[in-house]
Parts: structure tokens; sequence; C-alpha cells
């Protein structure tokens, strides 16, 4: 009879991060049924999962398949409590490296207010530009807050 898996490992000693942690990643699970995003309603819910408790920006994106299947979540930039520098070059590079067909930008706002800012803005656009490049599709950009804010809800992307 084969050993069941667990759904999550630690690295011991664990502390309060890999718990949070490890408590995203079960309910990314539960919520992405066969690894497919089913509503964008899942997807802000594992989202504000993973950067809600963030005290500072962390922007992030969630990387997919030509089946809109998850195919890894990978925070890329850390920065202070009302920015973080994203390169667009490094998400490509991501981009490439995972052979994503489409991605789901993200991010958080460490001051509750979703409201996205015209970097924000800025920022969308210039990554939408460069993944266009490649034929890689943008399918949104949350920020997550108190509240979130989806730029394609908005009809930003």
């Amino acid at each position: 009879m084969q050993e069941k898996k667990p759904l999550y490992e630690f690295q011991h000693p664990v502390d309060d991060e890999q718990i949070l942690e490890a408590a995203a990643y079960i309910i990314a699970q539960k919520q992405f049924r066969d690894g497919v995003l089913n509503c964008p309603n899942d997807c802000e819910s594992y989202l504000r999962h993973k950067l809600a408790l963030h005290e500072y920006e962390v922007f992030a994106v969630m990387f997919l398949d030509s089946q809109n299947r998850v195919i890894a979540f990978k925070e890329l930039f850390r920065g202070t409590i009302n920015a973080a520098s994203v390169y667009p070059r490094e998400v490509v590079k991501e981009v490439l490296s995972l052979n994503a067909a489409s991605v789901i930008l993200s991010h958080n706002h460490p001051s509750g207010v979703a409201t996205p800012s015209q970097a924000d803005k800025l920022i969308t656009n210039k990554l939408r530009d460069a993944l266009n490049l490649i034929d890689v599709s943008v399918l949104d950009h949350i920020i997550i807050g108190e509240t979130s804010f989806s730029f394609a809800e908005h009809g930003l992307i």
C-alpha cells in the first residue's frame, strides 16, 4: 500500500509564518479544483490568505497554463510599507521558465486601502505590454487590502 503524502511539508523548526503558509496552501487546494480557477472570488480569497498579513508590500504572480490551471504562485518582489519595485524583465524570465500561458498579477496594500495608485496602473500596463510580446495574457491584477480591487472587473486590463 502506498504511503499518503502530506499536503504540505514543514521545514523545522516550525514558525507562525510557515503555519499560515500551510493554511493558505490547503485553502488553495480546496478552492482550485483540479488546479483550475473556478471563479474570481476563489482567486481573491486565495490571494487574501497569501498577501493580507504582510506589513510590507509584496508583488506576486500566479502563473497559469493554457487551460487556466495554476502552475505556480510566486512572491517576486518585496518592498516597504507603501511601495515595491517591480521589474518586468524578471516577470518575463519567470513566465518563460514556467512556460506559462497567462498570469494573474497581485500585490497587497498594507495601508488596507485597495484602490490602485497611478504607479499600480502604470506597472500593470508595462507588464501587460511586455508579456504581450511573448503571447502571454495578463488576466487580472488584484490588489489586496481590507477589501480587494480587480483591474479586470473595473475594465482596466
